[in-house]
């Protein structure tokens, strides 16, 4: 990348402590199997211990883009800031072994804390790279990636056997992550600060239909992954039970998850990235979008019957479910105006991410009525809309304004 080495440091950094933070996301998740037994919690009651983190990134996402945080506090306070939150609030809920109403409420908070984490950091890595941006974005995003995956690898752990354990270690990492981003970003560095958010604005965002159609891409793509990150390691699971069982199969799920969503992610973000400065965003996220809803529509013809196709197919999935990512948030901010663009990208991701709440509410109740065959099938039609959304876009001449001119 032709950037000033300071931007490539920060890159860096940021894309460590972004792994690092974000392994909070998913943290309750991986052991929510332990939770729900002790809790005593339905199935229902289990799903929400996920879908309470973008239910609280939303709402944190909106607040601080409406007092305009970012322009308040320095970006690197900020971030650190979120990190320390998040990590704390997950800590927490291990202090609650009966359950109750405030371990929610603070998977909430963990959501809220996060959304002055990855948006502000996927908002600098933007302004920082105006050339390369798609693939910078992709790294950055790598690293979410692998965090989101990581809790799955700390359960396979033999230290790891109890659920406040995991908690308490990823609560951990996302704090040393925030202190990487206060002690390693460089400080002499003149920082951009993120386009500022005004609701006065979205009139203006929605009525542009170039970044409509880019988002109309994104709410597809997002209908359809964290759905997967969220319910792809409870399938292996169920899918492998007679092939393992007790504590090998943990550790035989655990691992085979996090390479799925976390390594094989990890590449293909990189893969997106590059794919989209070489021939254009609209192209990359159709192929990416056609692949991973066709994986979605026959991952679960393999349940129970073949491990290895099951993993293989997992893999496809994970790598091209996130590959087209982070061109999304870069068309964005190649259509919008300066003055709309940060309106644009929170409306973007606000609306994405209660898209997710909606979609692993969906898979949960359709593996108790149609069973893990078919459960993921309906994830396809994300994947379906967004090609169509990235189709449109591809078609409008404000197109040539992404990745120079590739559309």
């Amino acid at each position: 990348m032709s950037q000033s080495g300071g931007s490539r440091i920060a890159l860096v950094w940021l894309t460590v402590a972004e792994l690092l933070a974000m392994s909070v996301w998913f943290s309750a998740t991986a052991v929510s199997g332990a939770i729900g037994k002790a809790w005593h919690l339905s199935s229902g009651a289990t799903t929400w211990l996920t879908a309470t983190v973008p239910l609280g990134f939303v709402g944190g996402a909106l607040f601080s883009a409406t007092i305009g945080l970012a322009d308040r506090v320095p970006p690197r306070r900020l971030i650190s800031l979120g990190a320390a939150g998040a990590a704390l609030t997950t800590a927490l809920v291990a202090g609650f072994p009966q359950g109750g109403i405030v371990p929610y409420l603070l998977r909430v908070m963990t959501g809220a804390f996060l959304s002055v984490v990855y948006p502000v950091a996927v908002q600098w890595i933007a302004e920082w790279f105006p050339h390369q941006r798609g693939l910078a974005v992709a790294i950055l995003i790598g690293g979410l990636t692998l965090g989101s995956a990581f809790p799955h690898v700390l359960t396979g752990l033999p230290m790891m056997r109890q659920w406040p354990t995991v908690l308490m270690t990823s609560g951990g990492l996302a704090a040393f992550g925030g202190l990487i981003v206060w002690q390693m970003i460089p400080r002499s560095r003149t920082w951009v600060k993120p386009p500022p958010f005004r609701w006065n604005h979205l009139r203006r965002v929605i009525q542009n239909r170039p970044v409509m159609w880019a988002n109309i891409g994104y709410w597809g793509h997002m209908w359809e992954l964290y759905a997967m990150w969220a319910w792809l390691p409870a399938f292996l699971l169920a899918s492998w039970r007679i092939d393992w069982s007790g504590e090998q199969l943990r550790q035989v799920a655990g691992v085979a998850s996090f390479m799925a969503i976390g390594v094989a992610g990890f590449g293909g973000a990189l893969l997106g990235g590059w794919a989209a400065e070489r021939w254009g965003r609209t192209v990359t996220t159709m192929v990416a979008m056609a692949v991973s809803g066709t994986m979605a529509m026959v991952i679960g013809l393999t349940y129970r019957s073949d491990p290895i196709g099951t993993f293989v197919l997992a893999l496809c999935w994970g790598a091209s479910v996130i590959a087209d990512s982070a061109q999304f948030s870069a068309a964005v901010t190649e259509l919008s105006s300066p003055a709309s663009k940060g309106s644009a990208l929170t409306l973007q991701m606000a609306v994405g991410y209660l898209v997710t709440i909606l979609s692993i509410d969906f898979v949960g109740w359709a593996v108790q009525k149609v069973g893990w065959h078919w459960a993921f099938t309906a994830l396809a039609l994300g994947p379906l809309i967004g090609i169509w959304g990235m189709f449109r876009l591809r078609r409008r001449p404000e197109s040539l304004l992404m990745a120079h001119g590739r559309r």
